[in-house]
């Protein structure tokens, strides 16, 4: 087996599982609840941070 099929077929494996968690968890109301309070605490806290940085980061390369 080639690296290039092994990728491939370790590609298909993550996409099918991450599709039966999410087929699970938008059938399972309190699953469902709890992912999006996850959500909601991944978008104010950690993907804030992220985001400023890069345009931080961003303002400083353009030298202004």
């Amino acid at each position: 087996m080639t690296e290039t099929r092994a990728r491939q077929i370790a590609n298909v494996v993550l996409a099918a599982a991450a599709a039966g968690t999410a087929f699970m968890i938008v059938r399972d109301p309190p699953l469902r609840r709890t992912a999006w309070r996850l959500a909601r605490i991944w978008a104010t806290g950690p993907l804030a941070v992220w985001a400023a940085t890069e345009v931080h980061r961003a303002w400083e390369q353009s030298g202004r």
